[in-house]
């Protein structure tokens, strides 16, 4: 429920061969942001899918980022010792921890456990900031990216947040953390630091009141949403990105007609890559 992943028969018509999820208690990191074939696809399968010109939907900027203009190259670091500073961080309060990532980061925003936990690893563990390692040891992207950044007056965005995690609930959000937390996954693993996540973690831990956790989820998520606004408003356009081009970011306002949107949506599409096609012809005959 708090994933909102896809239903069964939206998976089915996914492209063969690519992955459908994570498993809650398992490591994501914007690093695993690239395409990838499922294990046991079948090869040709998979490669013609990943050959395909994707569709992204999301909303974390970073990853869509990640995938598209490329990501960072992993210093080595020292196994045993992550582990230590691993199981240091898991005891610390998610406020202390961001604390930490701050203190060891200027460039640290926030954004959960997982990624204050990376911060500091990284930090100590080869004496360089986070943010250094992103700026002087990025990689190649994936692919060129085409944004589109739908948005929404504040007080339409706030209506649907509401409406959403009461959606949430009443689906069994609440079970649904019980049910991983007796099969074993850790209060702490990195799957159930998500908003909602966490908040419910919090009521069963006893540190949440049970009254206070729709408004918590609600408040947690309206921050979350300021701080996406603020990253596509910003960073798509950051002198560090590779975007140069004022069309490569396209802004439309998501309260219009759906089908009105995706026809636009096409259209534009469709001159775009007539453009592409055009210019990369005459960079081959010339």
């Amino acid at each position: 429920m708090g994933a909102v992943r896809a239903r069964h028969r939206d998976l089915r018509r996914r492209a063969p061969g690519l992955p459908a999820a994570r498993h809650r208690d398992g490591e994501a990191g914007s690093g695993h942001a690239r395409p990838r074939a499922a294990p046991g696809a079948r090869p040709d399968r998979a490669r013609r899918a990943l050959q395909r010109r994707p569709v992204v939907v999301g909303g974390t900027g970073f990853y869509v980022r990640a995938l598209a203009e490329g990501m960072f190259r992993e210093p080595p670091l020292d196994a045993a010792r992550r582990e230590r500073l691993r199981a240091w961080a898991g005891r610390l309060p998610p406020a202390r921890l961001a604390h930490w990532a701050s203190r060891l980061d200027r460039r640290f925003a926030g954004g959960g456990r997982q990624r204050a936990a990376r911060a500091v690893e990284v930090a100590l563990l080869t004496g360089r900031p986070l943010g250094w390692w992103q700026g002087h040891a990025r990689e190649t992207g994936a692919m060129r990216a085409w944004y589109i950044h739908l948005t929404l007056p504040r007080d339409v965005l706030q209506r649907r947040i509401a409406e959403r995690v009461d959606r949430m609930l009443a689906a069994g959000l609440v079970g649904e953390v019980q049910d991983l937390l007796a099969r074993g996954v850790a209060p702490a693993a990195p799957g159930l630091d998500g908003v909602g996540y966490r908040e419910v973690v919090a009521v069963l831990a006893g540190r949440l009141a049970q009254r206070e956790l729709r408004d918590a989820i609600v408040t947690a998520t309206r921050q979350y949403a300021k701080r996406q606004e603020t990253w596509f408003r910003n960073q798509l356009r950051h002198p560090s990105s590779v975007i140069r081009r004022p069309d490569d970011v396209w802004a439309i306002d998501a309260t219009r007609d759906p089908q009105a949107l995706a026809r636009e949506i096409h259209e534009r599409w469709t001159a775009c890559r007539a453009a592409t096609d055009d210019g990369r012809r005459m960079t081959e005959n010339a």
